[in-house]
């Protein structure tokens, strides 16, 4: 199946892309982390300038959605002033850096995350999907999220970089991560790097003084909805909420900041209770376990509607489904327990599988899948 079109590059602040809803609008936050009062002028830039909704991405950024293009630039206005975006294009297309949400002042993650965001100026130019993991806890928590140039620890306990597709890295001090970083980046680019677009598919040997056979430490599981050390996490289904919804979790929570992470799922900072409502507190809850696409009529590749379908599903259907409106499979790009793509109006179901994979049945429609799960 290829009835649908790869865009290759991934929206920016300074870049945006057109969707069937308006233009997307993403932005990548400092450290994964916005203070209140940002939090609140982005809400307040998604209502008067977008259509209200606001995503988490994969890449632990956040976008607003339905962005006008008359509105767009006071748009970049604001968010420019409020700190969340860079005054410089250039620099803030290659602030793709990903970093373990847990990290507290101080330690080696955010200070190595630090060290790159002050060193942006030095990198080359790279392909717009590609960025880099900070990922310096005890153990590493994004080894399955997207990244190219990771800081992780390593089994002996050192701290490694390692380039994405290989199984071990070298050691390297804190204090020279950075440099390590920036040194690979260029790495890949002298090396033809651009013409594979990612690290994992660019096959040349790597430079001697990046060799080494630590592995990663054994990852440790990601952050689950409920209390934290930090304050309380809250899950975001399908990682869309309402810019009013978010809101009123900040104000009821009393949060001073928070903390966006790859898995739709919000870190709030010295958090107490909050308003509940469009977000999950429990862990395991069925729509976490749940991908779905905006689908058709937000996204225009999407044939099919998908949210609705997958909020009374997840429920009755055992491991990780994956409702896909296309094959492109945005929304979850491994295999899933069950997967439903979208084609012509109706639905491929497969298996232990990735949308546009094979399917074993073809051409159902929401009811006969409902019926087929129980859940009509």
């Amino acid at each position: 199946m290829s009835d649908f079109t790869v865009s290759g590059w991934c929206p920016t602040a300074w870049r945006p892309m057109m969707a069937g809803d308006g233009l997307l609008v993403r932005v990548r936050l400092r450290l994964g982390r916005i203070t209140r009062d940002q939090a609140i002028g982005l809400c307040g830039a998604a209502r008067e300038f977008g259509n209200g909704l606001i995503d988490i991405t994969s890449r632990a950024n956040v976008q607003i959605r339905g962005v006008g293009e008359d509105g767009w630039p006071v748009m970049l206005e604001r968010l420019v002033a409020l700190n969340l975006v860079d005054a410089d294009p250039a620099m803030e297309a290659r602030r793709a850096i990903m970093i373990a949400p847990d990290w507290q002042e101080g330690d080696d993650s955010q200070h190595i995350a630090t060290m790159l965001t002050q060193r942006l100026g030095d990198l080359p130019v790279l392909p717009a999907k590609v960025g880099f993991a900070i990922d310096a806890g005890v153990a590493p928590m994004l080894a399955m999220d997207p990244a190219d140039f990771r800081i992780e620890r390593g089994e002996g306990g050192a701290l490694i970089l390692r380039a994405d597709g290989r199984a071990t890295g070298c050691r390297i001090a804190k204090d020279e991560a950075a440099d390590g970083l920036v040194a690979l980046a260029h790495w890949f680019v002298d090396s033809g790097g651009l013409a594979a677009g990612r690290m994992a598919r660019h096959h040349a040997a790597l430079p001697g003084w990046a060799c080494g056979n630590e592995r990663p430490a054994p990852a440790r599981a990601a952050l689950q909805p409920g209390r934290h050390s930090t304050g309380d996490a809250y899950g975001v289904p399908f990682g869309s909420m309402t810019a009013d919804a978010l809101a009123a979790l900040i104000d009821g929570s009393g949060a001073q900041a928070i903390r966006i992470t790859p898995w739709r799922i919000l870190l709030l900072e010295g958090a107490g209770p909050g308003n509940l409502d469009g977000f999950v507190h429990v862990a395991d809850h069925p729509a976490m376990r749940a991908d779905a696409c905006p689908g058709a009529p937000a996204c225009p590749q999407a044939m099919v509607q998908t949210r609705t379908l997958a909020v009374r599903l997840a429920p009755h259907v055992e491991g990780r489904l994956h409702v896909s409106g296309c094959a492109k499979g945005c929304a979850h790009a491994g295999p899933a327990d069950i997967t439903l793509t979208g084609r012509d109006g109706l639905f491929d179901l497969s298996f232990n599988s990735r949308a546009g994979d094979v399917p074993a049945r073809s051409g159902l429609g929401p009811d006969q899948l409902l019926a087929h799960f129980g859940a009509d």
